[in-house]
């Protein structure tokens, strides 16, 4: 690449990879007119729209749109956290709560709330505020209709019509639907190096 220097072995790679650099989108999708660098994109986004889920999980039967999102699923089960922040060592599963996380460190708030005056490292944790003060809450329940203001709360709630636990103690096997619950529970095994691991 010109740009940038990074070299690649085949001609497609590069040009898929400069896109980049040029900012083209040329797959669009047909619904809602989202422009996306790489086809692979489209056909994940698409499914969003047909609500095609062709990735299962195999230990709790919870399916999703890519295998991206299967993959970091599975996390909850495994414990996995391969995303490590090099200044305290906190790991994560995502590579996005590990830049949020480092933003901690810099003590660098830019979004602030205009009503209250709260300031947030990260842009989606001030919308999410925000909605304290608007009562907005877009995510319904799919059972019983219930709505929050966070997808978040929306999943843990969900869990109490599944019954899903995927949080499960290293040490015991209790299962629990909140990582929360799981952390309380820790506490019970004080002889444990890592009482409250999941898999």
């Amino acid at each position: 690449c010109l740009e940038c220097g990074k070299n690649f072995s085949q001609k497609d790679h590069l040009k898929t990879h400069e896109r980049i650099h040029t900012g083209e989108k040329p797959y669009k999708c047909t619904v809602c007119e989202k422009r996306f660098n790489q086809r692979s994109y489209l056909i994940v986004h698409e499914r969003f729209h047909t609500a095609e889920k062709p990735y299962k999980c195999f230990l709790c039967g919870k399916s999703f749109c890519s295998n991206a999102h299967l993959m970091t699923h599975q996390r909850t089960h495994t414990g996995e956290r391969p995303y490590q922040c090099p200044e305290c060592g906190k790991a994560f599963s995502q590579s996005c709560n590990l830049r949020t996380h480092c933003k901690i460190h810099t003590g660098n708030k830019p979004y602030k709330c205009f009503v209250c005056g709260k300031s947030f490292c990260h842009s989606s944790n001030l919308t999410i505020h925000q909605r304290v003060h608007t009562g907005e809450r877009p995510y319904p329940c799919s059972v019983c209709s219930k709505c929050f203001s966070d997808r978040s709360t929306l999943v843990q709630h969900e869990r109490t019509h599944t019954g899903e636990r995927p949080y499960a103690c290293a040490v015991c096997g209790q299962r629990f639907s909140q990582i929360s619950h799981l952390m309380k529970h820790g506490r019970m095994h004080p002889d444990t190096s890592d009482p409250a691991g999941v898999y």
